[in-house]
C-alpha cells in the first residue's frame, strides 16, 4: 500500500514504529540517555537493555538530580544529550558534568520530532534515539572558569543599560523644565553634567552659580551654560530626577561590585593559566608606533587595568587589533573562552558566530541571502568593532573604506617574521655590549 493512501490511524502506528525500531543506522553512543528538561520535572530515557524501566521521572529539587546521576551511573551511561531550555537545563547540565558525563547540549531546532501530538516521554526517547546513531552536534560551552566570568561580565552589563536609561530619564525630565543642559554638554553622566544635576537637587537655582561649577575644558562658555540652565522648577518634576539619580548611584555601586568581583576572579585564573610554557615562543609585545595613537578608554570601562588582567590570562594583547579595545576583548573573552581548538578552522568559528553567508538555495536559486540569525554577544561585539574600522587610518580600515581584498598570508609567514624580530633585537643588544652574532647555518 502506498504512503499517501494510508489512513491516519496506519500513519500513527507506523510513527510509534519508527520511534521503537531500528532504523538500521551504525550505533555511535552505546550508552547514550535523552533527557527532556521541564521547568518541573526531567523525563530520562536509556536504552531497554541498560534497565527495564527505560524512562523514569525525576524532579527539579538537588536530591532529585543526584538521584537521577546515581540512577544513570548504575545503567552505565557514558553521554547524555538534553535540550537546551530556557536556564532549567543549568542545575542538570553542572551536577551531570561534575559527575563526570559527556553532556551534549542541543539545539532544539536539530531535535524535531515526527509530526503530530508528542509527550514527554517520546521526546526524551527520540533524544536517545539521535544521540545514540549520532546525529545530534554539541552545543559550544566554555569551561567553569570562564562561565564565572561571563556571569559576572553579563550582569555589569545589564547594570550599565540600566544606568544609561537613568541617564536618559534624568535628560528627559531636564527637558520637561526646559532646562537645555543637554545640548550645551556632550556628556551628562559626565563630570560636568553630574556636578550641575546634584547641586540642582541640593536646592541650587542661579543659572550662573550653576555653570561656574563647570569644567574648565567644557567648549561652552559660562554664559551659554547660564542660559541653557533657566527653567521651571516644578516639583512633581524634581522628585522624578531625585529618583533617577538615586537609581543611577544605585547602578554605579552594583557596577563596582561586580568589578570587585571579577577582578578577584581574573587574578585566580590567571595564576592557574599563566602565560606560556617554558621553551615556547616569547609573548612580549613589540611597542607600539610613534604614529599609532593610544586607544581612548571608555566611560563604563571598569576602574581596574582589566587590559593587564587579560594580556595575563591570554597571553596576548588583543587591543593591538585595530577597533578592539578592552570592552571587546573582555566581551569575546568571556563568552568564547581561551581554547580556540573547539573549532577546526576560521570558516568553523565564523559559523558558530553567526557571521558567514547563509544563503537559501533551492533549485539551482538562491531564495535569500544573508546571515543566519544567532543571538551571539560576542558576534555582536566583533560587529560593534568592524563598524569602528571605517574611520580608523588602519590597514583594516582601509580594507571596508576601499573595499581592497584581504590576503592571508599564513602561519608560517608570521612565525618567520617573528623570528627576524626577534634576531633583530638580539643583534641590537649584542652590538650594544660590543659582541657580534652569528647565524648558524642549516645542516
Amino acid at each position: 500500500m502506498a504512503a499517501g493512501k494510508k489512513n491516519r490511524k496506519q500513519r500513527k502506528e507506523l510513527a510509534r514504529q519508527l520511534q521503537s525500531a531500528n532504523p538500521g543506522l551504525e550505533v555511535v553512543h552505546p550508552r547514550a540517555a535523552g533527557i527532556d528538561v521541564g521547568n518541573g520535572a526531567h523525563y530520562v530515557s536509556v536504552r531497554p537493555e541498560q534497565d527495564p524501566e527505560p524512562v523514569r521521572r525525576f524532579e527539579c529539587f538537588t536530591a532529585d538530580l543526584h538521584r537521577m546521576a546515581d540512577w544513570l551511573e548504575a545503567c552505565e551511561v557514558e553521554t547524555v544529550a538534553m535540550q537546551s531550555t530556557g536556564v532549567y537545563w543549568i542545575p542538570l547540565y553542572e551536577i551531570l558534568e561534575e559527575r563526570g558525563f559527556e553532556v551534549y547540549l542541543v539545539n532544539a531546532r536539530h531535535t524535531k520530532n515526527l509530526p503530530g501530538r508528542k509527550s514527554d516521554v517520546q521526546e526524551s526517547q527520540w533524544l536517545l534515539k539521535l544521540h545514540t546513531h549520532g546525529l545530534l552536534n554539541n552545543s559550544f560551552q566554555p569551561t567553569a572558569e570562564i562561565r564565572a566570568v561571563r556571569t559576572y561580565w553579563r550582569q555589569r552589563a545589564e547594570h550599565v543599560r540600566g544606568a544609561s536609561t537613568s541617564v536618559q530619564r534624568m535628560q528627559k525630565v531636564l527637558t520637561q523644565m526646559n532646562v537645555q543642559l543637554a545640548n550645551v554638554i556632550s556628556d551628562l553622566s559626565g563630570l560636568t553634567g553630574q556636578t550641575i544635576v546634584r547641586a540642582i537637587l541640593a536646592g541650587e537655582r542661579d543659572p550662573r552659580k550653576l555653570a561656574e561649577l563647570s569644567h574648565p575644558q567644557i567648549r561652552a562658555n559660562r554664559e551659554e551654560i547660564a542660559k541653557s540652565l533657566e527653567g521651571n522648577w516644578r516639583l512633581e518634576l524634581l522628585f522624578v530626577l531625585k529618583q533617577e539619580m538615586e537609581m543611577y548611584d544605585t547602578y554605579q555601586r552594583k557596577i563596582a561590585e561586580c568589578d570587585r568581583e571579577l577582578q578577584a576572579l581574573l587574578r585566580q585564573f590567571a595564576d592557574s593559566v599563566g602565560l606560556s610554557a617554558p621553551g615556547s615562543v616569547s609573548t612580549e609585545q613589540p611597542k607600539p608606533s610613534k604614529a599609532k595613537k593610544a586607544k581612548r578608554v571608555q566611560g563604563n570601562a571598569p576602574a581596574f587595568n582589566l587590559n593587564s588582567e587579560l594580556q595575563r590570562i591570554s597571553g596576548v594583547d588583543l587591543t593591538g587589533i585595530d577597533g578592539v579595545n578592552v570592552m571587546v576583548a573582555q566581551t569575546i573573552i568571556s563568552e568564547v573562552g581561551l581554547d580556540m581548538s573547539r573549532w577546526k578552522t576560521e570558516a568553523h568559528f565564523a559559523s558558530w558566530l553567526g557571521l558567514c553567508p547563509d544563503n537559501r538555495v533551492s533549485g539551482d536559486k538562491v531564495l535569500g541571502r544573508g546571515t543566519r540569525r544567532v543571538i551571539n554577544r560576542a558576534a555582536m561585539a566583533l560587529r560593534m568593532a568592524a563598524s569602528t574600522l571605517i574611520r580608523s587610518r588602519s590597514y583594516l580600515g582601509a580594507l571596508l573604506k576601499y573595499g581592497r581584498e584581504y590576503i592571508d598570508k599564513g602561519m608560517q609567514y608570521h612565525e618567520e617574521r617573528n623570528r627576524l624580530q626577534q634576531l633583530q633585537q638580539l643583534k641590537k643588544k649584542a652590538a650594544k655590549l660590543g659582541l657580534q652574532i652569528v647565524e648558524a647555518q642549516p645542516a
